[in-house]
């Protein structure tokens, strides 16, 4: 008799999400309204958290009509980000289209023969910089779809495109050197300087030892996937090679020919990158800004090509098409936050985590802190929302535990940062954008999650050790 063959659950991203609103629901049910007084700071120009002003208020549990509207709402409150990405998918498939990406991979290839997996830790590194240093992100999300097609030209998969954009900014976001939007503002709430020279030393060493271990890891599975495919996550995976339609042999893309149209092409998309970059630093660029950015070199790339007004707008179409699954994954993860903002249940999750922290020995309450910061980011995925919310909070709470506020600045940054990377809430957006499921996304990121998990309690103890 044939043993039946054991069936997994592979929920569909956007299932899993309304799983998971429901549940968020159903808590608000459960768990106690609850509210912190705020007041507006005039230099940060925010709303800050009142520390002790926390109080119970009546109930606001969602019903099943919130509950509904959560996931519309959602829609509505992350439409920039929606947007950003259509904007961005519709210039990338551009390049893509017409040929540019897989030159500019053949050229990669012709230069760097069985070297070509040095592009993993440069480009890393490269966007690891960006995040540590300006606090770049979001930013980065329309070049995942480009990376991607690079990565499958190469002979990997989607998650190592996405994981050189998304694994590397994200690991410079959290071991932040000068971030201003999450140790600049938690820095400031707590009232500590941003930067000694201690304290640069040891967020520089942060900065090493955490993007060396993302890269090792990115580079461990890229090559292993290399030599055997079926090691891939997304092995059997329907939409594994959903959006490099246009590629061809890895013997084609070597004799891709690297045309003056290519070449003017691509050395747009470098004057794209550079002019985004001075953007956010000099001018402070959002979302919008960017966007617009990213429209309007499509147009310009599509006039490189001799493209007529109508190939320009089915282009855009096109490009926003294939970007629409992880567009709208973005409004449905937003639903989570609404429903638990609808509810009152932030405030009373955040007291209840800093109330056990106060109450830790003084062995272990530094990792404390990092665990509470990490389980906090759930709720409050924005780097400097949860600032505002938490460091008012959780610096006093360090000064009762015999601890620095600089070391409740540093459990922040980490338990703020690193999670981004394997929360739901925070996580649902750059897969939508990878096309990687959620279920396959964490096959591949828990077991780095959980070296830099140890790592940042191992770094936490440090900065403890050398007085910070």
């Amino acid at each position: 008799m044939e043993k039946k063959e054991k069936k997994t659950w592979n929920p569909n991203p956007y299932v899993l999400l309304l799983i998971i609103i429901l549940i968020c629901s159903v808590a608000t049910w459960i768990v106690p309204a609850g509210s912190f007084e705020r007041v507006y700071d005039e230099e940060l120009g925010r709303n800050l958290v009142v520390p002790g002003s926390f109080e119970y208020i009546e109930d606001t549990p969602v019903g099943i009509t919130g509950f509904l509207e959560s996931v519309f709402n959602g829609f509505c409150d992350a439409a920039d980000i929606i947007f950003f990405i259509l904007f961005a998918a519709a210039y990338v498939n551009v390049l893509s289209s017409k040929g540019a990406l897989n030159a500019l991979t053949g050229y990669l290839l012709r230069t760097l023969g069985d070297k070509d997996v040095l592009i993993i830790p440069a480009f890393m590194l490269l966007f690891g910089l960006g995040g540590t240093t300006f606090g770049m992100f979001e930013e980065t999300y329309a070049l995942i779809p480009a990376f991607i097609v690079i990565a499958i030209a190469l002979g990997y998969d989607r998650i190592v495109g996405g994981a050189i954009v998304f694994v590397g900014v994200a690991t410079g976001f959290a071991a932040a050197t000068l971030n201003p939007f999450t140790i600049g503002v938690a820095s400031a709430v707590a009232e500590v300087d941003l930067v000694t020279p201690k304290l640069l030393a040891f967020r520089i060493a942060c900065f090493v030892l955490f993007e060396v271990l993302a890269v090792a890891y990115v580079m461990r599975y890229a090559n292993k996937i290399r030599k055997d495919p079926t090691k891939s996550v997304m092995y059997g995976d329907a939409n594994a090679l959903e959006g490099t339609e246009n590629l061809g042999s890895k013997e084609e893309i070597m004799n891709a020919h690297f045309s003056n149209q290519h070449k003017l092409a691509l050395l747009g998309f470098i004057a794209l990158i550079v002019i985004l970059i001075l953007g956010i630093i000099l001018q402070g660029w959002y979302l919008g800004e960017i966007a617009t950015l990213f429209l309007v070199f499509m147009v310009l790339t599509c006039l490189i090509y001799r493209l007529k007004s109508n190939e320009i707008a089915d282009m855009f179409v096109a490009g926003a098409k294939s970007a629409l699954f992880g567009a709208m994954l973005v409004g449905m993860a937003r639903g989570v936050s609404i429903v638990m903002t609808d509810g009152n249940i932030i405030d009373t999750c955040v007291n209840a985590l800093a109330n056990v922290v106060s109450q830790l020995p003084e062995s272990v309450n530094a990792i404390g802190m990092v665990v509470v910061q990490n389980l906090v980011n759930f709720f409050i995925p924005s780097g400097s929302g949860q600032a505002v919310v938490t460091m008012p909070i959780l610096a006093p709470v360090a000064d009762l535990i015999g601890q620095s506020r600089e070391v409740g600045v540093i459990a922040f940054q980490f338990g703020d940062g690193f999670s981004n990377m394997f929360w739901p809430t925070a996580v649902a957006t750059e897969c939508g954008i990878m096309g990687v499921g959620l279920n396959r996304w964490y096959k591949f990121i828990t077991p780095l999650f959980g070296m830099m998990f140890l790592l940042q309690c191992v770094m936490i103890c440090v900065a403890v050790a050398i007085g910070i």
